[in-house]
């Protein structure tokens, strides 16, 4: 069985520790272990902008578990393809689904070398789920690989996890062909979930100030980043049904009663979130 690396333990071969990974910078949002030293730094040069960094990773989990649960148990889907999943963490879309359904399948896409590394250790035990490695940006690659052929029946209805990926390609990627290609692939009745940094506008002149500039940090650091209007979001389900109660802030998308107020502050307007059905 592999090992997932610790902050302790030297990089895995193909790993540059060096080089600042967007997954690696997210684990230490979310309290985690498996980052280095220039994963620290540019999280802490983003966290001078907004403090509550931490919070707004642990508001797009919790927005992963809540839309997890309500494609099982009340849309019946029983098949994941999380693209740009990001390192294991409590919580993983797997542990959620299966909770609800134990027969739930569940295809794990990145392109971190890291990823791959601890995803193997954390299912290597699994039967109902697994993990390639797989860029976004190639979205043939990723629906003819065969683990995802072998693990997926697209004769059936899926779920299509998009979470924190799409605001991480430059308009001259063509994010919006981008989806339009991975959601060509589904079957009708399948999902599509989107988390996604956003611009508030004129509607709220402070956080779009912050937002441009928190964007400079990552386009600085972290290769690409983008943070989009609400008219550019939703253009990547343009076709679909949008499910109630639209694109809005993670933590108002179908709260569960007695949840704690969010703890965000700066990026609570500037992290949004949505389901969509395609017909």
């Amino acid at each position: 069985m592999e090992t997932p690396v610790t902050r302790d333990k030297a990089a895995p071969p193909g790993i540059d520790p060096n080089i600042p990974s967007v997954a690696r910078v997210y684990d230490f949002f979310l309290g985690g272990k498996d980052n280095f030293e220039v994963d620290r730094k540019v999280a802490e040069h983003a966290l001078r902008i907004t403090p509550d960094g931490p919070a707004a990773g642990q508001a797009n989990r919790a927005f992963l578990r809540r839309v997890i649960r309500f494609l099982v148990t009340e849309a019946g889907i029983d098949q994941f393809l999380d693209i740009g999943s990001g390192l294991p963490t409590q919580g993983n879309v797997h542990e959620v689904a299966t909770e609800q359904n134990p027969k739930a399948q569940v295809v794990y896409v990145d392109n971190d070398p890291i990823v791959l590394t601890h995803g193997r250790a954390l299912l290597a035990a699994e039967g109902t789920a697994t993990v390639i490695q797989a860029d976004v940006r190639e979205p043939e690659a990723i629906l003819n690989h065969p683990d995802v052929r072998r693990f997926l029946d697209f004769d059936r209805p899926i779920g299509l996890l998009l979470f924190a990926i799409l605001h991480h390609l430059g308009d001259d990627e063509d994010p919006r062909a981008v989806a339009a290609a991975l959601i060509d692939a589904l079957p009708s009745g399948s999902y599509v979930a989107i988390s996604h940094f956003r611009d508030p506008g004129e509607r709220d002149p402070e956080g779009s100030r912050k937002a441009r500039e928190v964007e400079r940090v990552f386009n600085e650091s972290l290769g690409t980043g983008r943070w989009r209007t609400d008219e550019e979001i939703l253009s990547f389900v343009d076709g679909l049904t949008l499910l109630e109660p639209g694109l809005v802030p993670l933590a108002e998308w179908r709260p569960e009663p007695g949840t704690p107020a969010p703890e965000q502050t700066d990026t609570y307007h500037t992290f949004v979130g949505l389901l969509a059905r395609k017909p």
